[in-house]
């Protein structure tokens, strides 16, 4: 059975730092590219980053390049994103999906590359 379980969100003033976790089990996490997206409220969902398999290779959407760093531990089966300088805009569901494949690609930000979702975890952004 596959389980995908983000933790970490939660309230903080902007310009303030958290750092969401996304462990996963039952898949192949160390040949799967991972994903991180975003719904705000009365949004479309949206790709935030993306990390290749071995982890050396991202990609981030442009409003969060240089604030937002992806990453991953293959032997614990977790992923990661450092969420930097946040701001109001930032606030959201976050979400933790794995790829078909082990590449992020440049589709990396449509739903449809990832197989795997996670409940996602609320991060809320305070002016």
């Amino acid at each position: 059975q596959v389980q995908v379980v983000e933790s970490g969100g939660g309230l903080v003033q902007a310009g303030g730092s958290l750092r969401l976790s996304c462990t996963a089990s039952g898949l192949r996490f160390g040949a799967s590219a991972m994903g991180w997206f975003r719904q705000a409220p009365g949004k479309e969902r949206e790709g935030v980053s993306c990390i290749n398999w071995a982890g050396g290779i991202t990609y981030y959407v442009d409003s969060v390049k240089g604030r937002f760093t992806i990453s991953r531990d293959n032997a614990q089966n977790t992923l990661y994103l450092q969420l930097n300088s946040l701001k109001p805009e930032d606030t959201a569901m976050y979400y933790c999906a794995a790829a078909f494949g082990g590449s992020c690609s440049d589709s990396w930000s449509q739903d449809g590359r990832y197989k795997y979702w996670g409940q996602g975890t609320q991060v809320t952004v305070s002016s």
